[in-house]
């Protein structure tokens, strides 16, 4: 019976209806949970060519590692 009320109490304070949100709730979820399954389809070639890049050795990158030098700003320094 808590839940029923608290979940009722919830959609009154936000001036929605109990349907509006509870289906606003389950996207936000729904959207969350699915958030790093992302789907996408490559013919041949490009499938070679993306293996190809994710194969290749990293590239020096200066101004990265300048940035990666710095004490980041949860670091506390």
């Amino acid at each position: 019976m808590y839940t029923r009320q608290l979940v009722r109490q919830a959609a009154a304070t936000s001036q929605r209806t109990l349907t509006d949100f509870v289906i606003d709730a389950c996207v936000l979820e729904a959207e969350r949970l699915l958030a790093d399954r992302t789907e996408f389809a490559l013919d041949q070639h490009q499938w070679e060519r993306f293996v190809e890049l994710l194969d290749r050795s990293p590239r020096d990158n200066p101004g990265l590692e300048r940035l990666f030098s710095k004490p980041g700003v949860f670091t506390g320094a």
